[in-house]
């Protein structure tokens, strides 16, 4: 059993009690609020839930994170960067990147991005907390992704490709600003193949937590302006 959140309180139990199956299930039911998931986010919770069930909330052990100079660029994608067939913006439509990401993931096995989720993150960005890559190629909206920026930690969402490579590059300059701005690193949430092979790894959740101690708390940048080009990402060795 797993315990019930109450909505009156921003309390969650300690990560510790997060169950080991299903990996780091952790606690069900109260809300989307802001002040609720940023409370989550600091302690190393996410929300994900099906449509039509209880939020349920999140803390998996070990965590799967991307160190900002650690990205791994293949030669092929350095390949693509170089012709420059993409445009890169910040923060310019949120609200069609974390739907395209939700359409995305519907066509796939179905997705957890609802429309009550696209509306919290959505309020979340207009404080200045969550913010997007957007990848254009001609004018079209091909690539992107989305998540929160707390302190000196990127919590990353979701990611969203129509172009092959277009996610590669939206998370390319993700990391690059990042490793710029003094970012200690970027929460990936669950392993997969496709993270690793970026450059991501797996390390301890009582690691994880102590690195939120230490770069989380702090106030977020409240506006975001790429200030670096291709040439700029591609001729710095990340490998």
């Amino acid at each position: 059993m797993i315990p019930w959140l109450h909505p009156q309180s921003l309390a969650f139990p300690s990560v510790d009690q997060a169950l080991r199956e299903p990996d780091g299930l952790l606690a069900a039911g109260g809300d989307l609020s802001p002040e609720r998931l940023l409370s989550a986010y600091r302690q190393g919770i996410f929300p994900w839930f099906n449509p039509g069930e209880p939020i349920l909330w999140w803390s998996p052990d070990p965590r799967c994170v991307l160190y900002p100079q650690q990205l791994h660029l293949s030669r092929s994608l350095r390949k693509k960067l170089k012709k420059n067939l993409f445009q890169v913006t910040f923060d310019t439509c949120f609200s069609r990147v974390i739907q395209a990401c939700a359409d995305v993931r519907q066509k796939q096995t179905g997705t957890w991005i609802s429309p009550e989720i696209q509306s919290a993150y959505t309020t979340l960005h207009q404080q200045g907390i969550a913010h997007s890559v957007e990848v254009w190629q001609e004018q079209e909206l091909v690539g992107g992704l989305y998540g929160l920026a707390l302190g000196r930690v990127f919590f990353g969402e979701s990611m969203f490709s129509d172009r092959s490579d277009a996610s590669k590059t939206a998370l390319a300059f993700l990391c690059h600003h990042l490793n710029a701005w003094g970012f200690h690193l970027i929460d990936c949430q669950v392993y997969n193949p496709h993270l690793e092979s970026l450059g991501a790894r797996l390390i301890p959740r009582a690691v994880f937590s102590q690195h939120l101690q230490q770069h989380a708390l702090t106030n977020h940048l409240a506006a975001w302006t790429p200030q670096f080009s291709t040439s700029d990402i591609i001729g710095v060795e990340h490998d």
